[in-house]
């Protein structure tokens, strides 16, 4: 029987601590406490509920961001009267951020209340950002939109956070924008869309983030560094939320950098300009096949002429030689026919020492007789 109560009484006590706890969080008692238990029930614990389904918090998520909206809207818009509404937005941005909501989990103790299994609590803005927004959903449920805004204006603004400071402190969604692109070597430009004047006639301006040509957020400000600003808050939170925006976004620096990296032409031969007006031999033309048919029919006569020419020439200097060679004959036949005269002549006057002709006639008779077999044959 004892063990049986302590099995009754563990669940009871579980939930006095968390009640506890709560208590010490958000400054007063849950009433429910089923929606606060789903609150901060984070989906990697794999819990379920009695029908099997999965047991997680982020449906009240999705329930709190709504309720944080207008909470947190109407105390800055009666907190700050007379402020535009750009202005107005955008402190409304700075204080539900998903960075300013997981430091006020983490400071007000939440994160140590989550349940989840194999992740880090304390260093997660992300599910504690998250978690914070579950709890205003569960506070919606139980207790009703009076009692979230009881919860932001005396638990949250007016102890945690200084609404005045964060108004107007200057976050540079610009500056940050262009980091990353600077990182990612991306190049970035704010692309106007319009320039008008509102029904009151102050003048407005419209800007879009083009990131490697691909379209991100779009601003519209009553100056051009407001718009700017909300155009890049809202690229900011595309490159967050939608992977795709990103792959996109390489994808088109994929392709410029791969044209850029393409070889350039070589710089053009100047030596093949100077030639590049000489007709081909494979393509030459009727003109051109008569032009060279007469020039070689010219160049072989003029070249048959000449060769006449020299021919010509040749055989006359050889009848010289010969001529002169045949007188000089003639004469050593005379000279000697003289002397048979004169004296008996036999075989036995026949020596080495008989007369013989010059040594240069005789080398002059031989080149020109071979000169004239050479040319007659």
């Amino acid at each position: 029987m004892i063990v049986f109560f302590e099995r009754l009484r563990l669940p009871f006590r579980k939930d006095k601590e968390l009640r506890r706890s709560l208590y010490k969080v958000m400054g007063f008692y849950p009433n429910d406490i089923s929606y606060y238990k789903t609150a901060l029930t984070h989906k990697s614990s794999g819990q379920r509920n009695d029908k099997g389904k999965p047991l997680n918090n982020e449906r009240l998520e999705f329930l709190g961001d709504a309720i944080l909206d207008a909470t947190v809207g109407h105390i800055v818009f009666a907190h700050f009267k007379g402020k535009r509404e750009g202005f107005l937005t955008n402190t409304r941005s700075k204080l539900v951020s998903r960075e300013t909501l997981g430091k006020l989990a983490e400071e007000m103790g939440l994160t140590d209340l989550i349940q989840s299994r194999g992740q880090s609590r304390s260093h997660n803005s992300y599910m504690a950002g998250n978690a914070f927004e579950a709890l205003v959903g569960a506070i919606y449920l139980d207790l009703g939109y009076a009692a979230v805004m009881r919860f932001m204006e005396k638990r949250i603004l007016a102890q945690m956070v200084n609404i005045d400071k964060v108004a107007y402190k200057e976050v540079n969604f610009k500056s940050k924008l262009l980091e990353w692109t600077q990182k990612n070597r991306v190049r970035m430009e704010f692309k106007m869309l319009n320039q008008e004047k509102d029904s009151q006639g102050s003048p407005t301006f419209g800007f879009q983030v083009l990131i490697e040509g691909v379209e991100g957020g779009s601003g519209k400000g009553y100056s051009k560094k407001e718009a700017q600003q909300i155009a890049s808050k809202e690229t900011l939170q595309r490159l967050r939320r939608e992977p795709q925006f990103i792959d996109a976004i390489f994808a088109a620096k994929s392709d410029r950098t791969k044209m850029e990296e393409e070889p350039t032409m070589a710089a053009p031969n100047l030596e093949a300009e100077k030639t590049n007006f000489i007709i081909e031999q494979n393509k030459t033309s009727e003109w051109y096949s008569e032009f060279s048919e007469e020039t070689e029919n010219k160049e072989v006569k003029e070249s048959s002429e000449h060769t006449a020419n020299n021919k010509k020439k040749t055989r006359k200097a050889a009848k010289t030689v010969e001529k002169d060679a045949e007188e000089k004959e003639l004469k050593e036949e005379s000279v000697v026919a003289k002397a048979a005269e004169d004296d008996d002549f036999d075989l036995s006057d026949i020596s080495h020492n008989t007369t013989e002709l010059d040594k240069e006639d005789i080398i002059a008779a031989a080149e020109a007789a071979a000169f004239a077999e050479k040319i007659d044959d």
